[in-house]
């Protein structure tokens, strides 16, 4: 039997356990290097669209994330005293692009991930680097505090401050401050019922989602000077700033503890990548394109980045082909979504809402148009296919199948 190929995938996130998973379902031997001492994430959610759910499908767990699915009835967005702007219906959503939207803590998709894996694929603590990216005559080399590690192919899933990025491109720009900062908060609240809805105000935003497992997942943006923080608790600046707004943002800020409040800058890649590979490397998710979290598209993008690199791990160059264009244009709606979000004239706010409400009220579905061309992607069609027919229907392309073309 031929010897299987094998994979280093830096980074244990979203992205880069997906890659190993659908790796690994497709033979390779492949080896997770995680710079945290766990792969417990930061404490916040994630909401998974229909075009990610596809992609869970190609190694199996798409199912069972769709399970996990708490939105129910309507949602929507509305103003600061609490006037519904628009109305979404889950139904309507999941009719339209032929799955759910699925919200669920970060913590609950790594442990699916993870548990795809065998066990000792994943090596926490340990913190790698790229030596040599390696070509179609050499494999690359990636070092550790162990030793170095060669590979047929190395994932980079190492963040949107990726140091496998600034090597493999050292004359990329790198990211940008987008101009907002961001709060995060999961707590349990049972009891609470409430319909999913955004907020938009002043320069500000906020957003209430309900989880299947009673927990509530909160989230706020405003424009702030790069780096401030507030000057006694995050939850006492959060109160400042959206304490007099409708129900039931009061009562998940009384209910949050200081420590419950994460807040991040919010940073992005303005100018795109020439490539998303380099000899045999190829970078996955925010290492790639590091976008806003307007569209919530972020790790959605990851996980398509992952199951398509997979398709296409003999020829680098045609991933670049396949993801490049299509999270460049996703990247740039981000962008101008986090505009609208952000507005701050008077009179532009009122225009904005009033076009929200008239659009609304006169044809709801037009709203959904915003994710066309995104919630309805599909997953390549060989040797993956895009639905929930059983793993062993699934044709395989054999790790050794072509050789890496040559990308430098």
């Amino acid at each position: 039997m031929a010897q299987s190929s094998r994979a280093i995938v830096i980074g244990g996130g979203i992205g880069g356990l997906t890659a190993a998973a659908a790796l690994h379902r497709d033979g390779w031997d492949v080896t997770v290097l995680e710079r945290a001492p766990s792969l417990e994430p930061v404490g916040a959610a994630i909401s998974l669209a229909p075009n990610s759910l596809r992609a869970l499908d190609v190694i199996g767990l798409g199912d069972e994330i769709r399970d996990l699915a708490a939105w129910q009835g309507d949602g929507g967005l509305r103003t600061p005293s609490g006037r519904w702007l628009s109305r979404a219906d889950a139904d309507t959503v999941a009719e339209r692009f032929g799955d759910p939207l699925v919200l669920l803590h970060r913590a609950t998709l790594i442990n699916s991930l993870a548990s795809r894996l065998p066990s000792g694929v994943v090596r926490t603590g340990v913190a790698a680097t790229l030596a040599d990216a390696g070509d179609a005559d050499r494999p690359a080399r990636v070092s550790t505090p162990d030793g170095d590690l060669e590979a047929d192919l190395v994932v980079a899933a190492d963040g949107i401050q990726s140091a496998v990025r600034r090597a493999l491109f050292p004359g990329h720009p790198g990211t940008v401050y987008a101009g907002f900062t961001t709060w995060r908060v999961v707590i349990p609240l049972p009891g609470l019922e409430f319909a999913s809805h955004e907020t938009w105000g002043r320069g500000r935003i906020w957003g209430s989602h309900p989880l299947k497992d009673g927990r509530v997942y909160a989230y706020a943006a405003a424009i702030t000077p790069a780096a401030e923080r507030a000057p006694d608790d995050e939850k006492t600046e959060l109160l400042r700033r959206y304490g007099d707004w409708h129900d039931p943002i009061p009562a998940i800020l009384a209910a949050a503890r200081p420590e419950d409040v994460l807040r991040h800058d919010v940073h992005h890649i303005a100018e795109p990548l020439p490539a998303y590979h380099r000899g045999r490397v190829a970078l996955v998710g925010d290492a790639a394109h590091a976008m806003p979290p307007t569209l919530g598209q972020g790790g959605n993008q990851a996980v398509e980045d992952a199951v398509v690199l997979a398709h296409h791990c003999a020829d680098l160059a045609a991933y670049t082909a396949a993801r490049l264009p299509r999270t460049t244009a996703i990247a740039r709606r981000a962008v101008k979504v986090g505009r609208l979000n952000m507005t701050t004239g008077r009179t532009a706010i009122a225009v904005r809402n009033a076009a929200m409400a008239g659009l609304s009220k006169a044809a709801p579905s037009l709203l959904l148009r915003g994710f066309a061309g995104i919630a309805d992607w599909r997953p390549p069609q060989a040797p993956y296919a895009a639905g929930k027919a059983p793993a062993g229907n699934h044709q395989r392309r054999t790790p050794r199948e072509g050789r890496l073309h040559r990308t430098r």
